[in-house]
């Protein structure tokens, strides 16, 4: 079965839930204002891709390849990205709504969130090494067993984390997030 391979092209103000998007892999492809939102994009492959302005709420990633794939200023609601293949798998997200979206098991090393709101996102038991959450909304985020070492929160907000149920060693905090690991004691730090 040959697999169609479409390189170095963009895709602008597409609907991909009405007109579905060729099964396939796509290299080093732009994805710019598209929709997507709802779309089963099971078993496609997409290396060195960005979306851009797009919509992905509730897309369907089972199995899925994604590797080293941008998202900017994206939407992408209630996505399992526990789902998608981890054979190379790599992303990094800047000013996307990510909320709801789940990450479980899955290995994020040197990933970079940067002003997202991460409302409700689950970690739980996700490797974080040496991740960034630059200006990053993390309220109600689940982080269990997770492995945060080296990961960089310094400017991320409303996170609630407990230093006892993750592996956190050379974490960097800032003194304003303090609150966010004390949480679970009900200490109030002023």
């Amino acid at each position: 079965m040959s697999i169609t391979i479409t390189e170095n092209k963009t895709f602008e103000k597409s609907n991909f839930p009405e007109t579905s998007l060729q099964k396939g892999e796509y290299e080093n492809c732009k994805f710019k204002d598209c929709d997507f939102s709802n779309a089963h994009l099971s078993n496609y492959i997409f290396v060195d891709c960005e979306f851009i302005d797009c919509n992905l709420s509730l897309t369907k990633f089972s199995n899925t390849a994604l590797k080293t794939v941008k998202f900017k200023n994206c939407k992408v609601l209630g996505v399992n990205f526990a789902e998608c293949n981890d054979f190379l798998f790599a992303v990094n997200f800047e000013d996307c709504l990510l909320n709801l979206s789940m990450f479980y098991n899955t290995k994020l090393k040197g990933t970079k969130f940067k002003n997202c709101s991460l409302h409700e996102v689950d970690f739980t038991e996700t490797d974080l090494t040496n991740a960034t959450f630059d200006n990053c909304d993390l309220m109600g985020a689940i982080f269990r067993n997770s492995i945060l070492e080296k990961a960089d929160l310094r400017t991320a907000f409303h996170f609630s984390i407990d230093p006892e149920a993750n592996r956190m060693k050379k974490a960097k905090f800032s003194r304003m997030g303090l609150d966010g690991l004390l949480h679970k004691y009900g200490i109030d730090v002023t």
